[in-house]
């Protein structure tokens, strides 16, 4: 198989919101930005990034019956988050979502600044793409 990195199929898009923004607020953002996943922001209080996924929201919010209006995004969101590095080669970053049982993962820069994000669904197209042995560049 052709090397491949996250790079060549992360997004460069990070939507980034406040750990004190409402859930219901979270999740007009995600549906005006078409994300599935935001970075909360760090803070004085909250030094590491946090991350809140649409499965986050059906576990903890619908699932639960919690009010979105009365939740706060730090009080759904997963921390410390996983990151990966936009070199490591996809098949092991697939084998990290495994692994953790997580469908978004941070990209991270050697600083450990956010750089992009790599869903499970974008791993779709790299399966699609395997069918062709990356010959198929079209798919990305």
């Amino acid at each position: 198989m052709q090397h491949t990195t996250v790079k060549d199929w992360m997004k460069n898009l990070v939507v980034y919101v406040s750990p004190d923004t409402t859930v219901y607020e979270a999740l007009n953002i995600m549906r005006h930005r078409y994300a599935t996943s935001l970075i909360v922001e760090k803070t004085p209080e909250s030094p590491e990034y946090g991350i809140v996924t649409s499965i986050n929201i059906c576990d903890k919010i619908v699932a639960q019956g919690n009010n979105p209006t009365l939740t706060k995004v730090k009080d759904i969101m997963a921390t410390p988050v996983i990151t990966v590095s936009s070199s490591m080669p996809i098949t092991e970053c697939a084998a990290k979502m495994k692994e953790y049982r997580i469908h978004h993962l941070p990209v991270a820069d050697e600083k450990g600044q956010i750089i992009g994000m790599i869903a499970a669904m974008d791993l779709l197209l790299v399966a699609e793409a395997m069918g062709t042995d990356f010959k198929d560049r079209g798919l990305h």
